[in-house]
């Protein structure tokens, strides 16, 4: 890094503009800055670093640079640092401007201006400077990448802080070791040689673990190698532990595998012998298993003979159980007969017994008769209970007539409290709806204020983005018209080369005889010769054609520059010179205001909705006090005429109720007895119906037993198993089949038949042998 121009306004002690020439100062090699204190030295250091990294060392640095600014400045000079220095083989120029707080422009107090930086470089093809970025963090960012330090490494490494200096050079060596440790951080360093330190340590008794583990390894397979290994004294931790292990552990690995090759050929000769034995006991064992096998279907062959007879029942049983079946559903439907009579004849019993003892003789037809006759004197009740029932309407209207009139009041009182309220309500609703309405009126007006402003942002975010891409453009400008000229020129070389070897190119078409197109002889005793370097048209017109395709390409990139000029300008022309962060912040505070009213217009809505929900509740309140006071006066006339109605009826009842208490009870009486016949008299059918459907049954079962082959239908109900028992009987028939046919297979095998014909195997006694 070299640092070229400092130039200082209002900063520090320096209360108007100061430069420093630092290429006139390293002219002559080393420079110093001296002076009496307070005449500026650390501030020209601190003006470099804060034009480097935005701030100045230690803690000078306060706030947010506001105290930056010389009190001896004028009230309206702007502090401001501008370096020019060389990093990186780039030439840049960074400006930057703390915050300032100065007069406000209208009115009384005071504002403080935002931080302004600025980093521009040189273009030496242009001569010109052209602007990188004006972020603070993109300009910090930029500048720690291309310095490759930090603010604090920069200020430990090139700015030695003041009085840190001379206390380094009184101090002794101890302190000074602890003063440069804390200027460039060696700390991290002793902690890494600490760390080997440990680490170190770590792996000696790892080390040692492992040594002390492999001893107890070796000494274990010593134990089992027996005297085919010998171990030396070894100590954990000492060197050749593992080697020494190890070549002993291959001494006892080679004379144990001789052990073990003279152990598995001793191994295979007896597993050979002992397959030979195997297979003789095999076939031994066999030939007993199949004598046992033809013994046992000898045994079972004849317990099958000796249950025959018991067999031959079983299928005779099964037999008469498959005819009986034809007459299982006449049984059924018998039984079902039976059944439903016996049903009958007791529900006859039941109500018979209910009634008086004159009905107990009587048949269907008389109880039938006589429930007709108890339902006409019913019939004749009817208009009493009429009457009774409307007096009991008349006492329930009456109670009606009593809840609604307390209803009544009730609302009357509700109304008339809450109407008394009404005005108070509705002037607070108005004031809701007068608020949010203003609030409307000011969205609207701010809404009007945003799209102009977004446009100008927009714009002037457009105009940042073009600045730099006019600088792109006109550098690509630049290196377009250094091509044309270059391809120019070698055009225009090719061209001269190739008017040099003219000669050389017109004589390659002589032919002898013929005249010469420049001087018409017919005799060319010496025509030119081409030389080594000599150029031909083709290589003209490719130069010449390169020239054309630089200069087309200058012309694109020179519309191209012109169109971002243009619409630079337009961008400038809309967003004028304010800065976008400013206009940014604008735009925000603008939102802010309109998202502001917004919220406070949305209530707008809820505010009217709630005064008409009011308004209606008004209304219902007063159409209930109004529709409350017509019902009080309808009700007087409507319980006169209940009144009178309900004498007329008490006479009427008198006269029909007699010795009972009411015409109710005189019914109930005479229901009761007409259910009571009504229910006896369908019992009774329903007891001669059944009668004769068991007669017909029992004739249907007669015949279908005698058509299976049964004498009697008693004898083809014998004949009827159960579930359970067909089951079962099934079964045992089934298993008589499965053994039979397993028998007959067991002495059709040739190979039981011919072992039963050998003398009888010793299992064991092979086995002995074996």
């Amino acid at each position: 890094m070299r640092l070229h121009r400092l130039d200082i306004t209002a900063f520090g002690p320096f209360g108007g503009a100061q430069s420093v020439d630092f290429d006139e100062l390293s002219a002559a090699g080393l420079f110093l800055l001296h002076g009496p204190t307070g005449a500026g030295k650390t501030s020209v250091l601190d003006a470099v670093c804060y034009a480097l990294y935005g701030s100045v060392p230690g803690a000078r640095q306060n706030g947010q640079g506001i105290a930056l600014r010389s009190d001896h400045a004028a009230p309206g000079t702007r502090t401001e640092v501008r370096l020019e220095l060389t990093v990186g083989g780039r030439r840049l120029e960074i400006t930057r401007q703390p915050p300032w707080e100065r007069a406000k422009l209208r009115g009384s107090g005071t504002t403080v201006d935002k931080a302004q930086s600025r980093l521009r470089e040189y273009d030496s093809t242009t001569g010109a400077w052209k602007d990188l970025s004006r972020s603070h963090q993109e300009i910090g960012e930029e500048i720690t990448q291309l310095i490759g330090m930090s603010r604090e490494q920069f200020c430990q490494v090139v700015l030695l802080p003041q009085g840190d200096f001379a206390r380094f050079l009184r101090a002794d060596a101890e302190a000074r070791g602890r003063l440069l440790g804390r200027l460039f951080d060696t700390q991290r360093f002793a902690d890494v040689e600490k760390r080997l330190a440990e680490r170190r340590r770590a792996a000696e008794a790892e080390v040692r673990d492992g040594d002390a583990a492999l001893l107890a390894d070796a000494h274990r397979m010593q134990q089992a190698a027996g005297g085919a290994m010998e171990l030396p004294e070894l100590t954990p931790g000492e060197p050749g532990v593992a080697e020494a292990v190890l070549s002993a552990a291959a001494v006892a690995r080679s004379t144990l595998r001789e052990h073990l090759t003279i152990a598995q050929c001793r191994l295979a000769a007896a597993e050979s012998g002992q397959a030979a034995a195997e297979r003789a006991l095999a076939d031994v064992r066999e030939t007993a298993r199949l004598q046992r096998r033809f013994a046992e279907a000898r045994e079972r062959a004849a317990l099958l003979e000796e249950r025959a007879e018991a067999h031959r029942e079983a299928q005779a049983r099964m037999e008469r159980a498959r005819k009986a079946e034809a007459v299982a559903p006449a049984l059924e439907l018998r039984d079902a007969a039976d059944a439903e009579h016996r049903r009958a004849s007791a529900g006859r019993a039941r109500a018979l017994a209910l009634l008086p003892d004159a009905y107990a003789d009587a048949g269907a037809a008389g109880l039938a008769a006589a429930a007709r006759r108890a339902a006409e004197e019913l019939g004749g009740l009817e208009s009493a209970r009429r009457a009774e029932q409307r007096l009991a309407e008349l006492a329930e209207e009456r109670d009606v007539l009593d809840r609604q009139e307390r209803a009544d009041e009730e609302i009357l009182q509700e109304a008339e409290a809450w109407l008394g309220g009404w005005e108070a309500t509705r002037a607070q609703l108005q004031r809701r709806i007068d608020s949010a309405q203003e609030a409307a009126t000011r969205a609207e007006q701010l809404s009007v204020r945003r799209e102009p402003a977004e446009r100008r942002l927009r714009a002037a975010r457009t105009r940042d983005r073009l600045t730099e891409e006019m600088a792109s453009a006109a550098d690509r400008v630049h290196r377009a018209k250094e091509e044309t000229l270059a391809a120019k020129e070698h055009w225009l070389e090719v061209k001269e080369r190739r008017l040099n070897g003219i000669a050389a190119e017109l004589a390659a078409q002589l032919t002898d005889g013929e005249p010469c197109a420049v001087c018409g002889a017919t005799e060319h005793p010496a025509p030119a010769r081409k030389d080594a370097g000599h150029v031909g048209r083709e290589a003209e017109e490719r130069a010449h054609t390169a020239f054309q395709r630089a200069e087309a390409h200058q012309a694109e990139q020179e519309r191209e520059l012109g169109a971002v000029r243009e619409a630079l300008a337009a961008a400038t022309a809309e967003a004028g010179d304010t800065p976008t962060a400013q206009l940014a912040d604008e735009m925000a505070e603008l939102e802010r205001q309109f998202a502001e009213a917004r919220r406070d217009a949305s209530v707008l809505h809820s505010a009217r909705e709630e005064l008409r929900r009011a308004e209606q509740e008004h209304e219902r309140r007063a159409t209930a006090r109004r529709q409350a006071e017509v019902s009080a006066a309808a009700r007087v006339g409507h319980r006169e005429r209940l009144e009178q109605e309900r004498a007329a009826l008490e006479s009427e009842l008198a006269e029909a109720r007699g010795a009972l208490d009411s015409v109710a009870a005189r019914a109930a009486q005479l229901e009761r007895q007409v259910a009571l016949l009504t229910d006896a008299a369908d019992s009774a059918r329903a007891a001669e119906d059944s009668a004769r459907r068991l007669k017909d049954a029992d004739a249907r079962l007669a015949d279908a037993a005698f058509r299976a082959g049964f004498e009697t239908p008693q004898a083809a109900a014998g004949a009827l198993l159960s579930d359970a028992e067909h089951r079962e009987l099934q079964r045992r028939l089934d298993a008589w089949q499965s053994e039979e046919a397993a028998v007959r297979a067991m002495l059709a095998e040739a190979d039981a038949a011919a072992a039963a014909q050998l003398p009888p195997a010793d299992p064991e006694a092979a086995e002995q042998a074996a």
